[in-house]
Order: C-alpha cells, then structure tokens, then sequence
C-alpha cells in the first residue's frame, strides 16, 4: 500500500464549484512534492460550513488504486 499526505484548505465556496460542474477534481501537492489529482466526489465527506481543510491522508494500492482518504 502507498500512503500519500497532504494538507487542503478550499472554502465552502470554492468548493460549491464541484456541485455546479465548474470542477471534477482537486489537485493537491503531498508533503514530499508529488502532485496528485483526485476525484472531488472524495472530499465530500469531509465538507464543513467553513469548507475542506485539514491534513488528510491517501492511501492506495500497488496500482495507485484509491483505497481510502483519511483526515487526520
């Protein structure tokens, strides 16, 4: 398994792009530089009236595929 970490800070309404169209996916830059490009829907269950901020972790398998999101 591989295990990526990084930080967000969208707003609510930045966010709202997502609901709208405007945005499929979020792009976010782990703590060792690597971009990542992940699917929006993820951070649904993360969404606050302040919007998605935190430190989460990825994790996926051998295949970079997705197996789980945490916020940590």
């Amino acid at each position: 398994m591989n295990h990526y970490h990084f930080s967000l800070n969208i707003t609510y309404q930045n966010f709202l792009a997502h609901y709208s169209g405007a945005a499929s996916s979020v792009q976010v830059v782990t703590t060792t530089g690597l971009r990542l490009q992940l699917p929006a829907t993820r951070f649904r269950p993360f969404l606050t009236q302040i919007g998605v901020k935190g430190l989460f972790r990825l994790t996926t398998d051998h295949n970079n595929k997705f197996i789980k999101l945490e916020a940590l």
